[in-house]
């Protein structure tokens, strides 16, 4: 009996050692298959996000369309910054509409639909932006200054600033509240603070205006057509194709206006990927190249 109570006693403790020793190896196996799935799902989680914040391929445009309501100063430009966008992104088309700002502003709020707005001042575009017509203020694009243009025959003499005031002269500008119509008047004004203006000069300019255009190309058509005698324009309006019609004047810088162009998407924009890519292409060194060779002043 001796022997055999210590031999009863040795066998269960050997038993439940051998349990706990199966246990805790389930228990291990537990914890290496849970810790590999967290493992697995950060890894997970992280390859899901690093395209999203990379400038690779995750960010390739899918195609499609958009329409880009911009000013008709910027007609010849934006053709060129259309057909360079659309060659970046293959499938990508570009459809405009151009006119006069306050025009295509007041399009948008009769319900006409577009992706893209750019256009030839900030008054107009915070017009928009207040009619939530916009989603910002818009980002300044390029700059452009004025000129005097007139026949190339120069029938009413018009070989400097102050010739404009001259009685009897055809003068044609366009629209007050279109962007170069106002830019026009402030030059207008800054020229009569200038004693060789005087101070009358600016009422003598605006009692020879005969015509306001819509849009600054209408004034260009009108001089080319020779049915003004001058006109006010910007420099980037005088085209290879319109300097062979026009005799130009500079104005001087002290009494010039500088346009600034601002270019927002809007709120009724489609594919607000395209808008954006469009606003940053014309923002990019290639955009801003283009700019420049159509006689803009660009912001880089």
């Amino acid at each position: 009996m001796s022997r055999q109570g210590p031999s009863q006693f040795v066998r269960p403790s050997i038993a439940a050692l051998i349990a706990l020793v199966v246990a805790m190896l389930a228990l291990s196996a537990c914890a290496g298959s849970s810790s590999a799935t967290a493992t697995a799902t950060v890894v997970a989680r992280t390859s899901i996000a690093t395209p999203n914040e990379s400038t690779g391929a995750a960010q390739q445009l899918q195609p499609g369309s958009i329409t880009v309501f911009a000013a008709a100063s910027l007609t010849d430009s934006f053709a060129d910054i259309g057909k360079a966008f659309s060659a970046a992104h293959a499938g990508v088309d570009v459809t405009y509409n151009f006119g006069g700002s306050p025009t295509l502003r007041t399009q948008l709020e009769q319900g006409a639909r577009a992706d893209v707005l750019a256009l030839a001042d900030q008054a107009n575009m915070q017009a928009a932006l207040d009619a939530k017509l916009v989603v910002d203020a818009g980002t300044i694009f390029a700059t452009n200054r004025l000129v005097i243009i007139a026949p190339a025959a120069n029938p009413g003499g018009v070989n400097a600033p102050i010739d404009l005031a001259k009685p009897g002269l055809k003068l044609v500008l366009a629209l007050d509240g279109v962007p170069a119509g106002t830019y026009a008047r402030q030059s207008f004004a800054k020229m009569a603070t200038d004693p060789a203006f005087g101070a009358g000069f600016t009422d003598a300019v605006l009692a020879n205006v005969v015509s306001e255009e819509p849009n600054v190309k209408g004034v260009v058509t009108k001089v080319q057509l020779g049915e003004a005698d001058a006109g006010v324009v910007y420099v980037t309006d005088v085209t290879p194709g319109v300097a062979a019609d026009v005799h130009t004047v500079a104005i001087p810088e002290a009494v010039n206006s500088t346009a600034e162009y601002p270019i927002a998407v809007t709120r009724t924009a489609s594919r607000t990927d395209l808008a954006d890519a469009f606003v940053a292409f014309v923002a990019s060194a290639e955009g801003q190249s283009i700019v420049r060779k159509y006689g803009f002043l660009s912001l880089r």
